[in-house]
């Protein structure tokens, strides 16, 4: 009788490994489709994660690039502003250079006889010259561009020179009417010239 036990309780654990092994199959079966849906789903949702944040890294970087290009902007408007803040200014005094150039050229120092006249002329020769040391210190630059090519951007042609009376080539500056002055590399005033005809 144990022996007949064993026997079926034998037989009985084969069926069972059995049954176990084919629901097991079944459920791995199903789990499986279910699994690869899942997956499936997953990749998805990981390959519209990855194009999001590779999206965001980028719109970050445009970002960065922005606002280092508005800082470099800003940098150098605050320095224009700096450097060419006093332009009204120097124009103001142009007209006083131009003053005194005319009081110099209407003196002739050697036909003075009076000390008085010549010690008006050092003065006025005295203010010139402080006066032009102070241009430079501030950036202030005389344009006198006789025998130079002509450039618009610094000259103004008043007019021109036939090129047999001219003793420069043709398109250069012949005679200085007017001298022009710079602030920095911005032309504030150009200079009135005779241009050496190029026909």
């Amino acid at each position: 009788m144990i022996c007949a036990y064993r026997i079926y309780s034998a037989v009985f654990m084969r069926f069972a490994s059995r049954v176990q092994s084919r629901n097991v199959l079944r459920a791995c079966h199903s789990n499986s489709a279910q699994n690869v849906q899942e997956f499936d789903a997953l990749t998805e949702k990981y390959e519209e994660l990855k194009k999001e944040n590779e999206s965001l890294i980028d719109k970050y970087k445009r970002a960065l690039a922005e606002t280092e290009n508005m800082r470099k902007r800003s940098e150098r408007l605050v320095e224009e502003a700096k450097t060419f803040a006093i332009q009204g200014f120097c124009k103001d005094l142009l007209e006083v250079a131009d003053v005194l150039d005319m009081a110099l050229k209407s003196m002739e120092k050697e036909k003075m006889k009076d000390d008085s006249l010549k010690n008006l002329y050092e003065g006025i020769n005295m203010t010139k010259s402080s006066l032009m040391k102070v241009f430079i210190k501030h950036g202030l630059v005389q344009i006198a561009p006789e025998g130079r090519k002509f450039d618009p951007n610094f000259h103004e042609a008043v007019y021109e020179v036939p090129v047999d009376q001219a003793e420069h080539p043709p398109g250069h500056v012949s005679h200085v009417l007017n001298v022009g002055y710079c602030l920095h590399t911005r032309p504030l005033r150009p200079a009135k010239v005779g241009v050496v005809s190029t026909k």
